[in-house]
């Protein structure tokens, strides 16, 4: 069975010969540039300065050598991209090592920090020394009214749109060329991320507070900049899967709609604002191209993970087990013939950065047991392996997967 193969029949929920294992596939199961060299000295692997793909998080391209030894069946599309050492320059990470980074991404020294700037020159983020992300610090509708028919300009000024990970300004064309070559190079499964944001582009724009307090205040506005939000997603996902739909096997949306204690909406403003618009978004990537449908989504969203189902999806990522709701076993006896958790597989809260080697290998074989029985599950630990993150524990993590009884 192939890396591909493997990922599909979990995603039709059936039970392949062993779970499928997702290891930087997407830019919420990666593993943070600091702790990169760590794990490959760990494993015996010559030593290679870390690429940084993802500027903001810090996280590391994973090469084919760890993929191959923890036999992990996933790729990103932005793999086919950025391959040569012209792609990419020299910087620091905040330990203080070497890396390299997109070319394009300019990261600049400003007194105690690093910033960001949009192609504008604006500064729309800022990494203060001590800490490890770079951090929003710019809203571009905070301080004025928004313009609608100006929303992708709007974009180029928010961090999270402005500064690319690979495949990052490049054409159509090279976009299309570049996925039909990693198609033709692999045979693990190949996850485009679109994104398609709704409630944090508004976040983005508007900042959290103010887009909250939007929703719940003033409606008819709300909807106003929701409807040509999705306008501008159906054009570009439209373009996006005739460019790539042949080459990938899963579209990856975003929207974290949940935080530790719940959703940060109630069921009733997620089925006015947001169901609709997902289902139109979701059933015309379906439409347009054979892929299955992900939504990044962090946080307790139990209570509105029916309305997700019906508005057409079919993997939810990454199953955040310690948030309230939130655990396997009742997640997968309610909605596990409906929805494939992608993620759940072992806790980065607790269990992964503070527990012993054995203790995480247990924690992973119990979580395989109960989100694996009868398919619809991928392995991925609970978001991104962080920079204080022992290897060890990451090596006995992936390896409990690897060896888990077929």
């Amino acid at each position: 069975m192939t890396s591909r193969e493997r990922v599909l029949q979990a995603l039709s929920h059936q039970e392949p010969d062993r779970p499928p294992i997702d290891l930087s596939g997407h830019r919420s199961s990666g593993i943070s540039a600091i702790a990169y060299p760590k794990l490959r000295k760990a494993l015996g692997l010559e030593p290679a300065l870390p690429r940084v793909y993802d500027i903001i998080q810090q996280l590391a391209v994973v090469d084919e050598d760890v993929l191959r030894r923890f036999e992990v069946d996933t790729m990103e599309m932005g793999r086919g991209f950025s391959r040569e050492a012209e792609d990419w320059a020299e910087w620091t990470l905040p330990d203080g090592s070497p890396c390299l980074v997109p070319r394009w991404s300019r990261p600049e020294r400003d007194g105690d920090r690093w910033i960001l700037r949009s192609p504008k020159g604006t500064v729309i983020a800022h990494m203060p020394d001590g800490a490890y992300f770079f951090e929003q610090c710019h809203y571009p509708y905070l301080d004025r009214k928004e313009d609608l028919e100006d929303i992708p300009g709007a974009f180029s000024e928010s961090m999270w749109t402005a500064i690319a990970s690979p495949p990052g300004p490049v054409s159509r064309q090279e976009r299309r060329e570049g996925a039909r070559k990693l198609r033709a190079s692999t045979d693990r499964a190949i996850l485009g991320l679109f994104g398609g944001n709704l409630l944090e582009c508004g976040q983005f724009l508007y900042r959290n507070d103010l887009f909250l307090a939007m929703l719940a205040d003033e409606p008819q506005r709300a909807h106003a900049f929701l409807d040509r939000l999705v306008e501008l997603h159906c054009g570009n996902l439209q373009n996006f899967l005739a460019d790539v739909g042949d080459c990938i096997d899963i579209i990856v949306f975003g929207d974290d709609l949940g935080m530790q204690s719940g959703p940060q909406m109630s069921p009733k403003m997620y089925r006015e604002f947001f169901k609709p618009r997902h289902s139109l978004l979701w059933n015309q990537a379906k439409r347009l191209s054979p892929v299955k449908v992900m939504l990044h989504c962090c946080g307790g969203v139990r209570p509105i993970l029916r309305d997700l189902i019906e508005a057409g999806l079919d993997a939810i990522n990454p199953v955040q087990i310690t948030c309230r709701g939130m655990d396997g076993a009742e997640l997968k006896k309610e909605f596990g013939k409906d929805l494939t958790f992608w993620g759940g597989g072992c806790d980065t809260r607790f269990i992964l950065s503070q527990a012993s080697p054995c203790q995480v290998a247990e924690h992973v074989r119990n979580q395989i047991a109960v989100l694996g029985a009868g398919g619809g599950f991928v392995f991925q630990q609970v978001h991104n392996i962080l920079a204080d993150v022992p290897p060890d524990n990451v090596i006995a993590m992936l390896d409990a997967v690897r060896n888990y009884p077929r």
